[in-house]
């Protein structure tokens, strides 16, 4: 293998890894800190539906309260692996540290010979995969991607990798989500219009 290859090996690699370390992050995240910050919204929301009876989505308000109450009995099933995931994301992230060092190591050598890195690439490699968990938090995948870029120094993985914006770093299942909500959106915009016009002519 020579050096450009070996480079943009390990830039692929550091990318799993390092998503793989967010990710366990992230579920961590989700576990421990949204039943709290869900709890306090709700409650708000509710205080203002008391105060304010005749807002406008009242009714579609407390569906949602409804549908976020079930995520959080979800969410309460994963309470006992809360500490697993956050000691895998510190277990990957110490792999992720020692992938980049192996990188500007490799970069940085006038004289590279893929055989004097093997070994320690390798054993990179089985910590890697010597252990994983497979079964994340919904939703953790979309919150990996923000800490994964906006919290980890992950410059050298852009730069070799010549990642882009809305290409790599938005989550395909995220665009999906987005163009399904905007199609929705003008179906009952489209809808509510045709209903206006037909009003008119009645």
């Amino acid at each position: 293998m020579n050096k450009n290859d070996f480079l943009k090996t390990l830039a692929q690699k550091g990318y799993d890894i390092g998503f793989g370390a967010k990710k366990n992050f992230s579920s961590y995240d989700i576990i421990n800190k949204l039943p709290s910050w869900v709890g306090f919204t709700s409650l708000a929301i509710g205080i203002i539906q008391i105060a304010y009876e005749n807002i406008p989505f009242n009714k579609e308000l407390s569906i949602l309260l409804i549908f976020v109450g079930i995520a959080i009995m979800y969410i309460d099933v994963f309470k006992d692996k809360a500490d697993d995931y956050n000691n895998e994301g510190i277990r990957l992230t110490r792999i992720f540290n020692s992938t980049r060092d192996l990188y500007f190591l490799a970069k940085s050598d006038n004289n590279f010979d893929y055989q004097n890195y093997e070994i320690r690439y390798q054993n990179l490699l089985n910590d890697f995969y010597s252990n994983t968990i497979s079964k994340q938090v919904f939703m953790s995948q979309w919150f990996a991607h923000y800490k994964l870029f906006y919290e980890m120094q992950v410059e050298w993985i852009e730069e070799e990798l010549k990642l882009k914006f809305f290409k790599d770093k938005v989550p395909n299942s995220l665009k999906t989500t987005i163009l399904t909500i905007f199609i929705i959106i003008l179906i009952c915009v489209f809808y509510e219009y045709r209903t206006n016009i037909q009003g008119l002519f009645k």
